[in-house]
C-alpha cells in the first residue's frame, strides 16, 4: 500500500514538477516567518535578559499575563479593541457585498468598469498616506470638511480631537479603502453562478430584486461565509498602524487598543516578555472565536474552514 502511494506520488511529482517548484516559496515563507518564530511564544512566560536568551532567561510562569489582566487600563483596552472591531465587522462585511451584487446588476460595461476603479484604487494608497489624507481633509482650520461646514453656516468640528467621532472616522475611511477591493472576491463568486439559474428566474417571471436573493445570494453564500469566518477570527488583531498614528491625547480614551498599548509599554520600554505574553493573550482569543464561528457556520449552511 505504502509503496503504491509513494510511486503515485514519484510520478505526480516528475508529471507536475512546475506546480510543486512554485509552492515551495510561500511554503517556506509560511515555516520561517510564522511557524518558526511560535517557538519563541515561551518568551510571554520568561523574565526575558537580553544576555541570557529566550531560551536561558527565567521562567515566571503567568507573572506577565496576571500583570496585564490586574492592570486599570485592561478593561478599557479590551472595551475599545472589540467595540472597534465589532463596529468594522458590521459595516465592512456587508458593503462589498452591496457592491458587488449592484456592480453584477450594471450593464452598461464602461460605467462598470469607471466604478470599479474608482472603488478599487484606494486600497494600493499606503496606510501613512491614507492617514495623511484623512489628517488634512479633517484639519479643524484647514481641513476641506470644515471648510464646508463654515461655507454652510456651521462651526469647524475638531474631528480627531473628539474622542467620540474616532470609531467613525477609522471604521468609514477603511471602507472608502478597502470595500472595492473586498468586492472583486464576490464578483468572482457571482461570474461562476450557473447563467442557466438566471434563465429560469427569467422565465419564472422573478423581479430583479428576487432574481438577486434568489440566485446571485446563494451564489456568493459559500464566499461570504469563508470571509466572515476568517474576519471574525481576525477581530483582535485590528491593524495597529492606522489607529497608532490617527491618536493624539485628546481620543486616547476610544483609540487606545491592545496592539498600541503593547507597543507603548512593551516595545518603547524594552519589555518585550509583557508584549509577548498580551500578543500571545491576543492569538489565543482570536483562536477562540475562529473555532467558534467556524463550528456555528458549519452547522448553519455547511460551509466552513475545515
Amino acid at each position: 500500500m505504502l509503496s503504491n502511494l509513494g510511486a503515485m506520488a514519484g510520478r505526480s511529482l516528475r508529471k507536475h514538477w512546475q506546480l510543486y517548484l512554485l509552492v515551495i516559496p510561500p511554503l517556506l515563507y509560511f515555516v520561517i516567518f510564522k511557524y518558526i518564530p511560535m517557538f519563541n511564544a515561551v518568551l510571554a512566560f520568561k523574565d526575558y535578559n537580553v544576555l541570557k536568551g529566550i531560551w536561558g532567561s527565567p521562567w515566571v510562569g503567568t507573572k506577565y499575563f496576571e500583570q496585564f489582566f490586574h492592570n486599570p487600563v485592561f478593561v478599557t483596552l479590551l472595551k475599545n479593541t472589540l467595540l472597534m472591531s465589532l463596529y468594522l465587522l458590521v459595516i465592512s462585511f456587508p458593503i462589498p457585498i452591496i457592491l458587488a451584487l449592484a456592480l453584477n446588476e450594471v450593464k452598461s460595461s464602461r460605467f462598470r468598469r469607471v466604478v470599479q476603479l474608482v472603488t478599487y484604487a484606494p486600497y494600493f494608497i499606503s496606510t501613512v498616506v491614507m492617514v495623511s489624507i484623512i489628517m488634512l481633509f479633517l484639519a479643524p482650520s484647514t481641513g476641506l470638511v470644515n471648510k464646508i461646514l463654515e461655507a454652510t453656516g456651521s462651526e469647524s468640528i475638531n474631528f480627531l480631537g473628539n474622542s467620540g467621532m474616532f470609531r467613525s472616522i477609522y471604521v468609514w475611511s477603511d471602507i472608502w479603502q478597502t470595500a472595492g477591493y473586498s468586492a472583486v472576491i464576490y464578483l468572482a463568486a457571482l461570474a461562476g453562478v450557473d447563467p442557466s439559474l438566471y434563465e429560469a428566474a427569467k422565465v419564472d417571471g422573478a423581479s430583479r430584486i428576487q432574481k438577486i436573493w434568489n440566485v446571485d445570494v446563494p451564489g456568493i453564500l459559500p464566499a461570504a461565509v469563508i470571509i466572515l469566518i476568517l474576519n471574525v477570527g481576525n477581530m483582535m488583531a485590528i491593524g495597529f498602524e492606522k489607529i497608532y498614528l490617527l491618536q493624539n491625547p485628546l481620543n486616547t480614551t476610544t483609540s487606545e487598543i491592545i496592539s498600541t498599548y503593547v507597543y507603548k509599554i512593551g516595545l518603547l520600554n524594552a519589555n518585550y516578555s509583557f508584549a509577548t505574553a498580551v500578543g500571545l493573550f491576543n492569538s489565543v482569543i482570536n483562536l477562540v472565536l475562529l473555532i467558534m464561528v467556524n463550528t456555528i457556520a458549519k452547522r448553519l449552511s455547511n460551509n466552513s474552514l475545515w
